[in-house]
């Protein structure tokens, strides 16, 4: 079975200018999927497209804590309009995101966060879907909302918090998001995560073109094709076969977004 990239932003112009050869790289590297998800009004055509013109490819809508400052009412009307037009085509999203809460960037609008994260959690429970979250120094405040506006679930990206705040996401019903960052040998928390949480709890992604892996430069473009060698990784960490990786956090990605599992095509098998 292939892998699945639960969140890449192939929107983004770090992309333009060869976007064609990554996605076909990610393909010849076993990326069968890629979820792009939206952060703004402003790219919610941008990440519609890419998933419409390409097969291995799907899209969430939705609006990142870091773009509220510059969104307004309106634009929670329309991602609502948007939700409900794309959601009966024949390539629908898969979720509501990146969505969630960022209490590490400077300044940030803690009420204005939370009015946006809220109204997108009530955009999500109407139409049934699950939620890709951003949680930056905000898991708590996070899990509050979640607890008071349940959803469906979703997948809790770039995870980065406690043993008990995983098992709480867990509880409600998410998957959590791993990447770049446990490649690096001093990422003694995320490592040990990745080593002792249950593997049907987990997702696999690479937030390209950031959050690069140990073996990029800090300045050198991520891209899903990195997934490969991410999952190999945990593969060592856990003392397991790859295939085990692969097989797991794949049906968990299906498991988790259920639009995304009417797209993905399981290879066939031959007796």
């Amino acid at each position: 079975m292939a892998l699945i990239d639960t969140h890449c932003h192939l929107d983004a112009a770090e992309f333009d200018a060869d976007r064609e050869t990554v996605i076909q790289e990610a393909l010849n590297n076993d990326i069968q999927m890629m979820v792009v998800p939206a952060v703004h009004r402003s790219n919610f055509s941008a990440v519609t497209e890419i998933a419409q013109a390409h097969s291995c490819c799907t899209h969430a809508l939705g609006i990142h804590p870091m773009y509220v400052a510059r969104s307004s009412l309106e634009d929670l009307e329309f991602l609502a309009q948007e939700v409900s037009r794309q959601i009966k085509s024949n390539h629908p999203l898969v979720a509501i995101g990146e969505i969630g809460l960022d209490f590490f960037i400077a300044d940030y609008d803690k009420e204005l966060q939370e009015h946006y994260f809220v109204e997108q959690l009530k955009i999500a429970k109407q139409y049934d879907l699950p939620v890709i979250l951003h949680v930056r120094r905000a898991i708590d405040d996070v899990l509050k909302h979640l607890r008071k506006h349940k959803v469906r679930g979703g997948i809790a990206h770039a995870f980065n918090g406690s043993r008990q705040q995983a098992e709480a996401f867990i509880d409600l019903g998410f998957k959590l998001g791993f990447g770049g960052a446990l490649t690096y040998p001093r990422a003694l928390k995320i490592r040990e995560l990745i080593s002792t949480l249950p593997l049907e709890s987990v997702v696999l992604e690479t937030d390209a073109p950031d959050m690069p892996p140990e073996w990029l430069k800090n300045d050198e473009r991520n891209s899903p094709n990195q997934l490969l060698n991410i999952s190999q990784i945990i593969a060592s960490l856990r003392h397991i076969n790859h295939s085990q990786v692969t097989e797991i956090t794949t049906n968990n990605a299906l498991e988790i977004l259920p639009n995304l599992s009417k797209l993905f095509t399981r290879p066939k098998v031959i007796h």
